[in-house]
């Protein structure tokens, strides 16, 4: 479950200034004479440049039977290029300074680069390499092959991942996104070298890219450097998936474990990121059950009844489906009446909505730690990525408070009631719970 309850990864944190909480920043769109798009927080009070990219389609795209390919694909990048091994490739990006990150998560492949402005030219080279001629060297690939497996035999173990998987198979059944991002066993153990090339030019496509790039740089020089860091990188990839709605009957899931404490997944279908409702339903969860210690859901199922050490939800909405899911742990006597609290709570959110003390809570919370998402040039790039991958406009970032400050009881009622479907909640059960009955 490495992959299946993150949005984005995390970026390097990267020295810089912060953005204060209603200054409005000034966010340049660069077009390159080869036609990529990108955009731009120029900031050359430190001599560094972040980049963060995103290839639409990832793990998404793995062809039938060789699920975990994109996965292995994004992991040799960094392990060699032309004459450089991976140990040459490392020492020649420490000699640079710079930083690089590869990522294969269910939508996307996800590339960074943080250097250091005086080695701009050959920190971007060597990307450029890597990206577009990787060996993908025998040796290399089974090492990072041996790597990926071993964390799938981790999984094979471990009661969260087991939990993870079996929700998403059961939440999307035919669709890739009910296969572990890291693929299977045998899968992983199929793939070939050709497997691996054949993801990489399928899954790599300035057709797909979007781009974030932050600090000591201007518009005029980042145009011609990213032709130069993309141009060699296929033009087109293969059609994606197609959309779907998650299929969740209202079910409970018994997976029999041999652990202390059962950990339980549940949710029902969400929204998708550009629904005019998501704003006010990002504010719900935060009281339902996202804000913490102060959700309604830890307060009835942690504070009063200690059953849980944590309980929280998320909206999850990927690129073909969405979700609205949660998860905790809870002994295994315990956990069937916090399975009832968890019911309870959510059909009391979808018919009485919340009070204004709780709306003006999360408000409050909501607007106040947005500005701490800026801290530094790799947060900043991370937050820009974040909205084209989203399909927000470029000025999101200067109305997001805005957005939330204007949520109402009455657009949380409304939410919540088009939202929650108590009937739906499904919950997927690993552990040996105690009065727990299957319905599936």
């Amino acid at each position: 479950m490495r992959h299946c309850l993150a949005t984005l990864g995390a970026a390097l944190l990267i020295a810089g200034a912060g953005l204060p909480a209603r200054a409005a920043i000034t966010i340049t769109p660069v077009t390159s004479p080869g036609g990529l798009h990108a955009w731009l927080y120029e900031d050359h009070t430190i001599p560094m440049v972040t980049l963060q990219a995103s290839f639409q389609g990832g793990a998404s795209l793995d062809p039938a039977g060789k699920e975990g390919v994109c996965v292995l694909m994004a992991g040799l990048l960094e392990e060699g290029t032309g004459d450089l091994d991976s140990t040459g490739f490392a020492e020649r990006r420490d000699d640079l300074g710079a930083h690089y990150g590869f990522d294969c998560g269910r939508d996307e492949v996800s590339v960074s680069l943080d250097m250091l402005s005086e080695n701009e030219a050959a920190s971007v080279d060597l990307l450029r390499e890597a990206l577009a001629r990787p060996s993908f060297a025998p040796a290399a690939v089974e090492r990072v092959r041996g790597q990926v497996v071993a964390g799938l035999e981790d999984d094979a173990t471990d009661p969260g991942a087991i939990g993870g998987e079996a929700f998403y198979a059961k939440a999307f059944p035919g669709h890739p996104y009910a296969v572990p991002v890291d693929g299977t066993l045998a899968s992983v153990r199929a793939l070939d070298r050709a497997d691996i090339e054949a993801a990489h030019d399928a899954t790599m496509t300035r057709d797909r890219l979007r781009l974030a790039v932050v600090g000591d740089i201007t518009p005029e020089e980042l145009g011609p450097m990213l032709d130069r860091l993309f141009g060699d990188l296929p033009a087109t990839g293969p059609t994606l998936p197609p959309a779907v709605e998650p299929k969740l009957p209202g079910t409970l899931s018994v997976i029999d474990f041999d652990v202390p404490q059962s950990i339980v997944f549940f949710g029902q279908h969400g929204l998708d990121r550009d629904d005019p409702d998501f704003i006010p339903a990002f504010v719900m969860d935060y009281i339902l059950g996202g804000g913490g210690l102060g959700s309604r859901l830890s307060t009835e199922v942690r504070e009063k009844r200690g059953l849980t050490y944590g309980i929280n939800t998320m909206l999850v909405p990927y690129d073909l489906g969405a979700l609205y899911m949660g998860h905790f742990a809870s002994a295994n006597d315990r956990v069937a009446q916090a399975v009832e609290l968890v019911r309870a709570e959510w059909k009391r959110m979808a018919e009485g909505g919340v009070t204004e003390a709780e709306l003006e809570a999360a408000k409050k919370y909501l607007t106040g730690a947005y500005p701490l998402r800026f801290a530094g040039n790799g947060r900043i790039a991370q937050q820009l990525l974040g909205i084209q991958v989203a399909g927000l406009d470029i000025d999101y970032v200067n109305k997001r408070n805005d957005l939330v400050e204007a949520v109402t009881k009455e657009d949380v009622a409304r939410v919540a009631k088009r939202l929650l479907d108590p009937g739906e909640l499904t919950f997927v059960v690993v552990g040996q719970p105690e009065g727990l009955k299957a319905t599936d």
